[in-house]
């Protein structure tokens, strides 16, 4: 349930702990974010929260959300908590040169991110969606990745690995409030029941994400399991996709915008 009282922040020297490791993309979009009045790396019981807005924590996770799923699950049980989480709808790459004298190269990245792509991070905590202190906030940008080479050990991408990622552009921002804003990304044509194959078809996108997609779903009681086809499970949409407890206060609409976190 949400906590009506404010967050007591410590201002110890443990403020600055988050800073030392900042990446340029963390630091660029909590600038994006923050607002007037806002506090910064602050202590909030016993975790160091980008910011602070009056009663509600803003956390901005660049990758890897797995890594905060239990940050997430113990703040959200005692405060409003917004996670926000970019992702590349556009990409440029820069490969500094391997030697002193070279130069560095620029090139633009023919993939596309989209929102979709928040399941992929989502999977590690759907039913977080559930509470009604928690928000996802996500922010489709133009970055730039800056790569290095790190020698031939580094298989992976030829021996390129990634530096640091910069912002560009936010392009468009997304916040959901409940699964019903997450459900709202379904086209309309799916059809009932459906595979995850259908769910890749109607919302353009691969099948493994899809695939993601439909658990979380299911994990936050928006769609249901309820037979199979061939190999491929059926599901179905619940007449209620999942909506939070009222205590949510929420209108479960899905915000878009251009500008900064609300």
């Amino acid at each position: 349930m949400e906590s009506n009282s404010h967050p007591n922040p410590t201002s110890a020297s443990s403020n600055d702990i988050g800073l030392l490791n900042e990446k340029p993309l963390h630091a660029a979009l909590k600038e994006w974010c923050a607002e007037p009045g806002d506090q910064f790396e602050v202590n909030v019981d016993g975790y160091i929260i980008d910011i602070v807005r009056g009663n509600m924590l803003i956390e901005i996770q660049t990758a890897n959300c797995s890594g905060i799923r239990s940050k997430l699950a113990d703040l959200a049980e005692r405060h409003p908590l917004r996670l926000v989480y970019p992702i590349a709808g556009e990409k440029w790459l820069l490969k500094l040169p391997k030697e002193e004298d070279g130069r560095p190269t620029r090139r633009k990245s023919p993939k596309r991110g989209v929102a979709e792509e928040l399941f992929k991070e989502l999977v590690s905590f759907p039913q977080l969606m559930c509470n009604p202190n928690f928000s996802l906030q996500v922010v489709l940008i133009q970055e730039e990745e800056v790569r290095r080479y790190g020698g031939k050990r580094r298989w992976r991408r030829q021996g390129w690995v990634t530096e640091e990622r910069r912002l560009l552009k936010v392009i468009e921002s997304n916040l959901y409030n409940t699964p019903a804003d997450l459900i709202a990304m379904i086209p309309a044509e799916l059809p009932d029941p459906f595979t995850t194959a259908d769910l890749a078809r109607s919302m353009q996108i691969p099948r493994w994400l899809a695939q993601k997609a439909a658990y979380c779903l299911r994990q936050m009681g928006s769609i249901t399991h309820v037979g199979h086809k061939s190999r491929s499970y059926l599901y179905t949409l619940n007449s209620v996709a999942g909506e939070k407890n009222e205590v949510a206060g929420s209108s479960g609409d899905v915000r878009t915008t251009s500008g900064r976190g609300a």
